[in-house]
């Protein structure tokens, strides 16, 4: 596996990871991670499975794992983030790429296919939402086991990390807990979120954004997520023609990590239509 390299793209240096080897018959696969607390790290158990025959390019924000940390709060807006893909992707030559964004970063892959186009041949949106998290809450309120996961976290003063809410296989939760020891929290703050300092991942209706678009787009979502039910996968669906849904059964929020085999099949099928 890649042990990855710092590559300078302007105000920042970014840690990059590259999987797989360079393919002249397939586009690069470039991948926004979610968070936006931690690297990218967490999202390997899904990408080594289809590194087996693409390209797969992960990169950590600014202000996570290891690219530039320390920033001020005001070089941390999503924007920032966004621009920072398009000049990776510039610097390394990609050409125009397929583009997955998970959780937040299915968010991040929004804003970056209305602002990139050119750059984007086909969109993965994995275990996200293009809705608010206000969208989440009438389905987790009378989610049962969401709620008793969720005070069992509680209980433990969150020392759980979300591994029981985020996977539902709870004898894999250990070991997703100790993929996430030694990933420190970057310099994003919820905080700044909730004070209304940061700006929102996209503009814009995101639907119309998917839709105006034309390209091609995965939904692939785990059917227990508890971070974005599934009903909001397929709200989005159902609003964008353009997309296919996949759902991988009994899993949750991290269903790269339960199901990584599944999960990365799902892309490659995607990514090898005609």
């Amino acid at each position: 596996m890649d042990n990855g390299e710092l590559i300078d793209v302007g105000e920042v240096t970014l840690f990059v990871r590259r999987l797989g080897q360079r393919r002249e018959d397939k586009p690069s696969l470039v991948v926004l991670h979610g968070g936006p607390d931690i690297g990218h790290s967490y999202l390997l158990p899904g990408f080594e499975p289809l590194a087996r025959d693409h390209h797969v390019v992960l990169f950590d924000f600014r202000g996570c794992g290891r690219s530039s940390r320390n920033l001020p709060e005001d070089a941390l807006q999503p924007e920032s983030v966004i621009e920072d893909a398009h000049r990776l992707i510039d610097i390394l030559e990609l050409g125009q790429v397929d583009l997955l964004g998970f959780s937040t970063g299915g968010r991040a892959a929004v804003q970056f296919v209305d602002k990139h186009p050119d750059q984007v041949r086909r969109v993965i949106l994995a275990s996200t939402s293009a809705y608010s998290s206000a969208d989440n809450e009438p389905y987790l309120e009378n989610w049962e086991e969401y709620q008793r996961r969720r005070a069992a976290e509680e209980a433990q003063n969150w020392a759980l990390r979300n591994s029981t809410i985020f996977v539902w296989d709870l004898e894999l939760a250990p070991a997703y807990l100790n993929l996430l020891d030694g990933l420190d929290e970057g310099d994003w703050s919820y905080e700044a979120y909730l004070a209304g300092r940061m700006h929102p991942w996209f503009s814009g209706d995101p639907e119309e954004i998917l839709r105006a678009s034309g390209k091609p787009i995965l939904i692939l979502h785990g059917d227990k997520d508890m971070g974005f039910p599934l009903q909001l996968a397929h709200r989005l669906h159902a609003s964008v023609p353009n997309s296919d849904l996949a759902i991988i059964e009994n899993a949750a929020h991290m269903c790269h990590f339960e199901k990584p085999d599944i999960w990365s099949q799902h892309i490659r099928e995607f990514l090898s239509r005609k």
